[in-house]
């Protein structure tokens, strides 16, 4: 890893004084590259932490566009964005934010099929999508190519998050049952802009964590919100022996 630039110390000096990241942690963190797929509730956190954070390079995938109905959690869009498309505003915005970001836009839905095409050669992926089918097609992509996964979610006034790497994995969460694409997503449920907003951000937080390496191995590891009692807990998820996916591969 090369050294940081005079303009980059300066930068990133409140996160090099931290004795737990220093130089060597922001180095770090500018040779990750991560794929955030969806720039909606979850990503509009996520995204700003990252690209503030100096992560090297990000690929942000998203196939859909602004509608007046997302800005509530989507404060990085604003009104005369309607009808664009997020990915290609969201690639922006890291732009005007941090011009040692290198960005990516990549303005397809992901699939089971397109999902591993997309994801390899990254460090780490984001999924803050809101369908399971989604989530699963990304979840076995990333055991597919051995990338860690970190999977967030929002809905109403519940938010969740974890880290996967291969097994458990995302399928060992939420079975095989929600493969369909016609499953409850926000947009019937309904999501409290803040909550995606919390979630969002604890999703970065784990995801500087592991790329600097503090805190110690958090994956296997679901934490879940409350919104309205204002609570975290966290539990333990098991692998399932019977997993379609990840049973083959070591725990």
């Amino acid at each position: 890893m090369t050294e940081l630039s005079d303009s980059e110390l300066d930068r990133y000096a409140r996160h090099i004084v931290l004795p737990q990241v220093g130089g060597l942690g922001q180095r770090k963190l500018r040779a990750a590259r991560i794929a955030v797929v969806g720039a909606g509730g979850i990503g509009s956190a996520v995204i700003p932490s990252l690209a503030g954070a100096g992560v090297g390079r990000l690929t942000i995938i998203d196939a859909d566009s602004v509608d007046l109905s997302n800005l509530h959690r989507q404060p990085i869009f604003r009104e005369k964005d309607e009808g664009q498309p997020k990915a290609e505003l969201a690639a922006a915005f890291v732009g005007k934010l941090n011009r040692f970001v290198e960005v990516a836009a990549v303005r397809e839905r992901i699939d089971a099929e397109s999902a591993s095409s997309l994801l390899t050669g990254h460090d780490l992926v984001i999924d803050g999508t809101d369908n399971f089918a989604t989530r699963l097609a990304v979840s076995d992509a990333c055991v597919q190519l051995g990338t860690p996964l970190l999977s967030a979610a929002a809905v109403q006034f519940q938010g969740q998050v974890a880290l996967f790497r291969s097994r458990p994995c995302y399928r060992c969460f939420v079975g095989d049952a929600f493969d369909a694409d016609d499953c409850d997503t926000c947009a019937e449920q309904g999501v409290l802009g803040a909550l995606a907003a919390t979630v969002g951000s604890l999703a970065a937080l784990l995801a500087i964590n592991s790329i600097v390496g503090v805190g110690g191995d958090q994956a296997g590891k679901l934490h879940l919100f409350d919104g309205i009692g204002l609570s975290w807990r966290q539990i333990r998820i098991p692998a399932d022996p019977n997993c379609r996916v990840c049973a083959h591969r070591s725990a």
